[in-house]
Order: C-alpha cells, then structure tokens, then sequence
C-alpha cells in the first residue's frame, strides 16, 4: 500500500519541473503518480482509485 496525498503545482514550480500546473497525487518522497487534474477533489477520487482505503470488517 503506497501512502499518496494530493500535491498542487503552480506555475512557477511547474514550469521548473517541466509539468503542467495542477492538482498531483505524490509519494512520500515526492515522486508524481498520477496528474495534473483540475482540483484537489479530482486528485483525491483518483488516489482512492489508486489506494483504497481499507474495508472495515463488522464484528
């Protein structure tokens, strides 16, 4: 299970990298998965895609 969390570029920090501006989901150590999307909500649905979240089990 990778630990992902959404990353926003803007334009100068995407224009050093060589990206497109936008909402990216992240490893912990930086590295892009998956981008740009057009909002935080979009990255988000896409790294539950990614990494589900657990299911609960009923007791």
């Amino acid at each position: 299970m990778q630990n992902l969390s959404p990353r926003h570029v803007k334009t100068e920090e995407s224009m050093r990298l060589g990206v497109v501006s936008g909402w990216y989901s992240t490893k912990v150590s930086g590295t892009f998965v998956s981008g740009p999307h057009d909002s935080e909500a979009d990255c988000l649905r896409r790294i539950d895609e990614i990494n589900p979240p657990p299911v609960k089990k009923k007791r």
